[in-house]
């Protein structure tokens, strides 16, 4: 059985940054893309993690993300905001939209952010728990490029869209944080289970050709959760995001036309201020009560506690902040080759 080693978190975020400058990404936006990914291992989001990190080296060789993007920020209406992302990397783009959506949110009570032609975004958990951290609501959605199936259809019809609801902690308690997929598994939690050479959930995902398997090595495309829901979930993120801001990605992906299979992504962000619909501190004391509700139901057999979206990512956040961040050996074999071809030192691991 392979054996994972233990990185420092501050560790990790350097290694990255200096992944991203090495392949040609400036000081600035490789300094903005770490974190994102460090905060997704620190909660066990593995799958959103450093794995991705060899990917965005790869799209960044082959031009397909813009390690140099020129992003151009169109206030439309007072409360509207469209960020051209100029296929910058998701972390950068959607990072900065966040910090406009809580600028704006804070003026006027309400802001919506849309974000135009990144790739990968990353885990978009990380974009709507930084709105929460400013105290605000914040709630983010992405659509992308067909790699998932749709309900009562064969092969990959629309993308594993994502989404994410954050709601500010109140000091009695942490951030309340809805963070998922549309599908019952990512592609990145299927490249996991190919790593780790464990078999799949039943009913999970398919191979090309659309026949169920529990072998990672064989699945190619995710399902959706709940089936006919999940499916129409993703396909209303994608009218949310790309249609929302006149970049379409499944017309072009299943009519064939020119670049229409090109990697690309678009998202969504707001975020509310609740001092806009009332109370702040009536509504802090609502949540906590919230809350203590669900944590007071009768636990189910088996169950030691209730828990609200959120809870095991933040103790996991905890405890992985002081004991360090676990890498798979292979995948950190692959790091290393990386950091070999760009000449990045490699951080001491335990």
């Amino acid at each position: 059985m392979p054996t994972p080693v233990t990185v420092a978190p501050d560790a990790l975020e350097k290694f990255i940054r200096d992944l991203f400058e090495a392949a040609g990404v400036s000081a600035e936006d490789a300094a903005t893309a770490a974190p994102v990914f460090v905060w997704a291992n620190l909660r066990g989001v593995d799958s959103h993690g450093l794995s991705r990190v060899p990917r965005y080296v790869e799209l960044f060789g082959s031009g397909e993300a813009n390690a140099s993007p020129t992003i151009a920020v169109d206030e439309t209406r007072p409360g509207v905001t469209v960020v051209d992302a100029d296929r910058a990397p998701g972390p950068v783009a959607l990072t900065r939209a966040a910090d406009i959506a809580i600028e704006k949110a804070r003026q006027q009570g309400i802001a919506l952010v849309a974000v135009r032609g990144t790739v990968h975004t990353g885990a978009i958990g990380y974009y709507a728990s930084r709105i929460a951290d400013a105290g605000l609501v914040g709630l983010g959605m992405v659509a992308g490029m067909p790699n998932m199936g749709y309900e009562g259809a064969k092969g990959a019809a629309v993308a594993t869209s994502p989404l994410a609801i954050a709601v500010p902690g109140t000091g009695a308690h942490p951030t309340v944080l809805l963070d998922m997929a549309t599908a019952v598994i990512a592609l990145g939690k299927i490249a996991q289970f190919k790593r780790s050479g464990a078999p799949l959930p039943e009913g999970a995902a398919t191979t090309a050709d659309g026949t169920p398997t529990t072998d990672a090595n064989e699945a190619k495309i995710p399902l959706p959760v709940g089936g006919a829901k999940g499916s129409g979930l993703s396909l209303m993120f994608e009218m949310l995001t790309s249609v929302l801001v006149t970049a379409p990605i499944l017309t072009g992906f299943h009519g064939g036309a020119e670049g229409g299979r090109k990697h690309r992504q678009n998202a969504t962000l707001i975020a509310i201020d609740p001092a806009a619909v009332g109370s702040p501190e009536e509504f802090a004391a609502n949540v906590d009560a919230t809350v203590d509700t669900i944590h007071a139901l009768t636990p189910a057999d088996g169950v030691d506690q209730v828990l609200v979206p959120g809870e095991r990512g933040a103790a996991t956040f905890a405890k992985r902040s002081e004991s360090g961040i676990p890498v798979g050996e292979k995948l950190w074999n692959e790091l290393v080759e990386t950091a070999g071809s760009l000449g990045v030192t490699v951080p001491e691991v335990g």
